[in-house]
């Protein structure tokens, strides 16, 4: 039987690269309408995923006062600005591209993701950051069988998957909770979110003979509809437990291989 593959299609956007977002985008603070636009566009300031850089002109409520601080943001300068927005300021909350930007970034803002309450595309909630255009996220069933080791501890041993590929990632195996030895592990407060895939149910961790494995494992009750097939799931990180697929050692992704992107 041949073994699985470890290799997956990597991120193809360059840092700076720049494109339209055909979709409206707005955003809210304390209940009010920040900005509303069908002309924002996408920029990557860094490979894993895009920002949104919003025009000037689209800005509805709010004001921008620039805090005269200027930083390389990955497609060129941008001077940072507060925004004042009623009786509230939210200092650092945006930066205005500079000259030596590409041109399509002139008269725009790229928002701190935190500063701005709730984020919308059309009428659906954006979580975390945008969505790449160039990044898909298949949740495929699969009769792969999975087993998953830590220690010489057998942590899970299921018979099929459901195998979720995500652009830029390794592929992660969802096997259904009956086939989890849960007195092995121990549930974790963690909570991560994924605007691919939703917000995480559970995390859980390993106490090994040797050490304590802080969340190894995880779970989306409530996926996205694109990975409706997780739901109820859990999966490990390939990362920190020997992952048998088909009877074979999968080999571990390296740092080069995960990039920057978040392996969850």
């Amino acid at each position: 039987m041949v073994n699985e593959s470890v290799l997956h299609p990597s991120l193809i956007a360059p840092v700076g690269h720049v494109e339209p977002v055909p979709r409206r985008v707005r955003g809210l603070i304390g209940g009010r309408v920040v900005f509303d636009t069908r002309r924002a566009l996408y920029v990557w300031e860094w490979q894993a995923y895009p920002q949104f850089s919003i025009p000037v002109e689209d800005l509805v409520d709010g004001e921008l006062v620039d805090e005269h601080h200027t930083e390389h943001h990955g497609a060129g300068s941008a001077r940072r600005h507060s925004l004042r927005i009623g009786p509230e300021v939210r200092e650092g909350a945006a930066w205005v591209w500079d000259e030596d930007s590409p041109k399509p970034l002139h008269g725009t803002v790229r928002f701190e993701w935190e500063a701005v309450d709730f984020w919308f595309e059309e009428d659906e909630p954006v979580f975390v950051h945008p969505r790449s255009p160039y990044s898909r996220v298949d949740a495929l069933r699969s009769s792969s069988g999975v087993r998953v080791e830590l220690e010489g501890v057998v942590l899970a041993e299921a018979p099929n998957c459901v195998k979720l590929f995500e652009t830029g990632l390794p592929t992660r195996y969802y096997i259904e909770r009956m086939y989890v030895d849960w007195t092995r592990l121990r549930h974790s407060d963690t909570v991560t979110r994924c605007p691919y895939k939703g917000t995480t149910s559970s995390y859980w961790s390993f106490d090994g003979d040797t050490a304590s494995h802080e969340d190894i494992a995880w779970g989306y009750d409530f996926p996205t509809i694109h990975a409706n097939r997780i739901a109820g799931l859990v999966a490990f990180y390939n990362e920190h437990v020997d992952l048998y697929i088909d009877g074979h050692l999968l080999p571990k992704p390296t740092d080069s291989v995960l990039g920057a992107a978040k392996p969850e």
